[in-house]
């Protein structure tokens, strides 16, 4: 198999948040992707982009590219049955709203856990 055409979900096991939502859709999200937790010491980045910028916002390699952030998001969330919340969020004006309250949250994130060691590695 080739792993660079495989899609991949690059994730922050050590965000208590995304953990829960990764382990809630552990099941049906390993049909579709490599769940690949990226806070690890191991991994050091993938495709050309490295750690640091993948703790900031979730990841998604589709195969062909990658999906940063809440498009990352919608991506596994139709992909894992959860069409109809994705589906709004993609409504022109609410998904403008629904990127500008993911990158808020995102940076908060990021900020919150700056000072984590393992974020910080």
């Amino acid at each position: 198999m080739n792993t660079s055409r495989t899609p991949h979900l690059f994730y922050d096991g050590s965000c208590s948040l995304c953990r829960k939502e990764i382990n809630h859709l552990h099941k049906r999200l390993s049909r579709h992707f490599i769940l690949v937790d990226i806070s690890q010491p191991e991994f050091k980045g993938w495709q050309g982009v490295d750690r640091a910028s993948m703790m900031e916002k979730i990841h998604l390699w589709n195969g062909v590219e990658f999906l940063v952030g809440l498009d990352a998001s919608l991506y596994y969330w139709e992909k894992v049955g959860w069409k109809l919340p994705a589906k709004l969020l993609r409504l022109p004006i609410i998904h403008s709203i629904a990127v500008s309250a993911y990158n808020l949250w995102a940076a908060w994130r990021l900020k919150k856990q700056s000072s984590c060691e393992v974020c910080v590695r």
